[in-house]
């Protein structure tokens, strides 16, 4: 597997990341040694997880393989702070970065995962709430005590991500790493200005969901699977935006070049994401070691120009007035 370096650090990850949502609850302990000795036989070392994964239990199973039968060197691990633990009304996580609760919760995310330090840690979301001088604080405390090695941001827009990068920036701040943001076939609109900004900030990109929640798949062509996200109580949600006649589409444009190819629909959209222009990692999950060999197999596919020219143009997202004068 390819190794490629975050942004203009030198952070260096493979090309395809392992994520860990569904570590400790709907994959148990023995299936995710499987697909973590699989992942990193295959040349994988990016483990990505977050505090608010099953209420820690991703980060806690993580922390046993650790501990067991996979060395700490071996991988990357990237987590992420931000989300507190306890419940709003409506089943959503508590939106928090103010230093108290991001410090608070890295301890408990290294005490769960048997480390240290982590090697890349992230604010998983924008806390409209806390004042960015704050919350850009706690990360410069992070990487000043060892706790992580970098930081970076998780679904923040350019315009934050900009500021954020300057008031981070060396000599004095430990730098802006890395952002991690939602990209794949259906949802191209970090192109607008995230993806431009952090390439002249020298930011790398984790791209998580390139599947689009599992969508391009093909999966849900017909129906929905019940063992899939979508019947699921706790990601029906998730999936749910996905399902609709514009995505329907995209998903048969992607089928056909996949036909063409000889390759499935899940490495065509895997491999399009993967070698997007900034893209340092395509982050992609799987419930199953059967899933993650699939997801494996996109590896070695490089999609030839005529077939990405035509997924770029079906899948184009509108961009107007400013971003295109």
């Amino acid at each position: 597997m390819q190794q490629r370096r975050v942004g203009r650090t030198g952070l260096t990850v493979s090309s395809i990341g392992l994520g860990t949502m569904t570590w400790g609850r709907d994959t148990d302990e023995h299936d995710a040694a499987e697909q973590l000795e699989v992942f990193l036989e295959a040349g994988g070392n990016l483990l990505d997880t977050a505090a608010t994964y099953g209420d820690g239990a991703s980060e806690a199973l993580i922390g046993r393989l650790l501990g067991e039968s996979v060395d700490r060197h071996d991988v990357v691990l990237v987590s992420k702070a931000g989300v507190r633990s306890r419940r709003t009304p409506d089943g959503g996580g508590v939106v928090d970065a103010s230093r108290g609760s991001l410090l608070d919760t890295l301890d408990d995310s290294l005490d769960r995962l048997g480390t240290d330090h982590l090697d890349l840690w992230l604010v998983q979301t924008p806390d409209p709430a806390t004042p960015l001088e704050e919350t850009l604080g706690a990360l410069e405390h992070a990487v000043a005590t060892g706790r992580t090695r970098y930081v970076g941001l998780s679904n923040y827009p350019a315009w934050t991500t900009a500021q954020a990068a300057t008031m981070l920036a060396p000599p004095s701040g430990p730098g802006l790493a890395a952002v991690e943001i939602e990209y794949s076939l259906l949802q191209r609109g970090v192109e607008r200005e995230l993806l431009p900004a952090a390439d002249a900030l020298g930011a790398g990109v984790l791209a998580w969901s390139p599947l689009g929640r599992g969508v391009l798949t093909g999966k849900y062509r017909a129906t929905v699977p019940a063992s899939s996200r979508a019947a699921s109580p706790h990601l029906r949600g998730f999936v749910e935006p996905y399902l609709n006649d514009r995505a329907h589409g995209v998903v048969e444009a992607v089928t056909t070049a996949a036909a063409g190819l000889g390759r499935t629909a899940l490495e065509v959209a895997l491999a399009w994401v993967r070698d997007a222009p900034g893209v340092s990692c395509a982050v992609a999950g799987a419930r199953t070691v059967g899933q993650l060999r699939g997801v494996l197999g996109a590896a070695d596919l490089e999609l030839p120009d005529p077939i990405r020219s035509v997924l770029d143009e079906v899948t184009a997202p509108e961009i107007g007035y400013p971003e295109r004068f």
